[in-house]
């Protein structure tokens, strides 16, 4: 709860800098690799702040978390003996990730898209991708997919909301989480009925 506190000190003093744009994106690229922090707390009373940048704002989240995305399928893929235990001890533990690993062999695409909308940690899914050699194109798909559903998500929320769009947030999130999830989940299940 105190950081969330200074986070939002800080994002109020930023909130006016002309570095808000790289700032989002920096912030992004952060949360999705190696700080994992949501970082719905800096992004909603900033969106509410810059009404005028909203989707700016979205957009530039979103790009922020497609090149963590990259970096975390990368350290998969190239380093996973090297830094593989280190990443899974911090965000997860061995057994979760071994059984990660199976759900990415097995589910790829809509493991990805499930976990890149629900608030489990991201670094997981990118570092059992790269280190599973998933297809890079069809990770960055669903990456994009699901993170542009959570930042464009955030981006609607304020539009029609505005000024309470925080306390709205707060509220519903666990709801907001279940029925994205559940649509997420049902799409799936219909992608493979069609592709049996």
């Amino acid at each position: 709860m105190a950081i969330q506190k200074k986070l939002k000190k800080k994002t109020r003093q930023f909130i006016d800098s002309k570095h808000m744009l790289s700032g989002i994106t920096t912030a992004s690229f952060l949360e999705s690799t190696i700080v994992p922090i949501p970082l719905e707390a800096v992004l909603v009373p900033l969106m509410q702040a810059r009404r005028e940048k909203l989707w700016l704002i979205a957009l530039m989240a979103t790009l922020g978390c497609i090149i963590g995305a990259l970096f975390g399928y990368a350290l998969g893929y190239f380093l996973f003996d090297a830094v593989g235990d280190w990443i899974i001890s911090t965000f997860s533990n061995p057994e979760q990730f071994e059984i990660i690993k199976q759900k990415m062999q097995k589910q790829g695409f809509w493991f990805v898209l499930t976990l890149g909308v629900v608030p489990i940690p991201f670094q997981i899914a990118m570092l059992a991708a790269g280190a599973t050699k998933y297809s890079l194109s069809l990770f960055l798909i669903a990456a994009t997919i699901a993170r542009a559903i959570r930042y464009f998500g955030l981006a609607i929320l304020v539009y029609y909301a505005g000024d309470k769009a925080e306390h709205m947030l707060r509220k519903h999130k666990v709801k907001t989480i279940i029925v994205l999830t559940t649509l997420v989940l049902l799409a799936w299940g219909i992608s493979n009925v069609f592709s049996s």
